[in-house]
């Protein structure tokens, strides 16, 4: 039985070790199990904790502790694993009954420095586990960094997203608001913005996986539902008008659908690689026939009537709604217009539009 011991602890200590240097080390978007159990659990938890009280509100409040408990409950899982770990091979090498071998791998472990070191033959397990302690922890500190790093370059974008595209974003909204102000010589600049940004999102949670459990500072903020509606209005800026919209509008879709895929990869969500143009989206005509009468109420320009344009964005659309709809559905975002159902009852959310207060403009009512 010692030896089945022995064998299990050290089964047990490479699992943790490969968990943590997959989690934390290696950037290569590497499946984490630890991660999407503990996202999984806990998300489950604090949205029954909400459910009581009814609403996004109450459900965004909830799902803000998520990220913090899932470092957390990490950083506890992993030294838990190696307390038993180092338990199970000081009592497999060794005459130690159980009580023993569980203080003595905790003194080594979270170097007390307070168990007996009587037996030479054990030093080494002994050392193992007074570096791998101190190890851990210094990983995990050193993980913040780079996630609260990838976080404010993430939010930055999406705050500045708020006085174009309402809030919650919305996409047509982001295409009205440029006419009413006279501003669509900004959307190029805007598209390329969100290009970089989404390559950074695509790198930063493929690689670490809960960044997509740390919420925006502002409820009606997400950087899933801001993606969406910048690339639903490059879509709509290439069916509507294919003479004059620019080419960063092109370069931006690809980029942001291209990002979800690696997210979708790192996941394991499934998806079509390659979907055809006529595959059925969840948006209907409708909607986007709305949204166009939308958007040319407020003055954009049109090149193509509205029953051509719609095969051209739905083309487009194909190749990102899915993806966004599932993000958006896991990360629990604001139920924004376009963005799909969430797994709390929510109504969607339109963006509030800021009153026209300038010299000469119509009263408003």
């Amino acid at each position: 039985m010692r030896l089945i011991h022995t064998l299990v602890g050290v089964l047990l200590l490479l699992l943790t070790v490969g968990s943590i240097l997959r989690t934390l080390v290696v950037p290569r978007g590497l499946y984490s199990a630890l991660v999407h159990r503990l996202w999984r659990s806990l998300r489950t938890l604090l949205r029954w904790s909400a459910t009581p009280f009814g609403g996004y509100r109450a459900h965004d409040r909830a799902q803000t502790w998520l990220a913090p408990l899932i470092l957390l409950g990490m950083l506890g899982v992993w030294l838990g694993a190696m307390l038993i770990a180092y338990t199970l091979l000081l009592h497999g090498t060794s005459q130690l009954d159980w009580a023993v071998s569980f203080r003595e791998a905790g003194s080594s472990l979270f170097t007390l420095g307070f168990a007996s070191g009587e037996r030479l033959h054990l030093s080494a397990i002994d050392f193992m586990a007074a570096a791998s302690g101190p190890l851990v922890i210094a990983l995990q500190i050193a993980y913040l960094p780079t996630l609260y790093g990838a976080y404010n370059r993430r939010e930055l974008e999406v705050t500045l997203l708020q006085s174009r595209a309402g809030e919650p974003a919305w996409g047509p909204e982001l295409l009205a608001r440029q006419s009413l102000v006279d501003t669509e010589t900004a959307l190029p600049q805007l598209y390329r913005d969100w290009e970089r940004l989404a390559a950074d999102i695509g790198e930063s949670h493929s690689n670490y996986p809960v960044l997509l459990s740390f919420r925006s500072p502002q409820p009606n903020r997400s950087w899933v539902v801001g993606l969406t509606a910048v690339m639903d209005a490059a879509a709509i800026h290439l069916a509507v008008n294919p003479r004059s919209a620019p080419p960063e509008a092109r370069l931006v879709l690809r980029a942001g659908f291209t990002a979800l895929r690696d997210i979708a990869r790192s996941l394991r969500i499934d998806f079509d690689p390659d979907p055809s143009p006529e595959t059925p989206i969840r948006l209907s005509y409708t909607e986007f026939d709305a949204a166009v009468a939308m958007i040319n109420a407020a003055g954009f320009p049109r090149e193509r009537p509205t029953p051509d344009a719609w095969p051209h964005f739905h083309g487009w659309r194909v190749n990102y709604e899915a993806l966004a709809y599932e993000l958006a559905r896991r990360s629990d975002a604001v139920p924004s217009l376009w963005t799909g159902p969430r797994d709390f009852p929510a109504p969607p959310i339109p963006p509030a539009r800021p009153a026209d207060r300038r010299p000469g403009s119509p009263p408003k009512g």
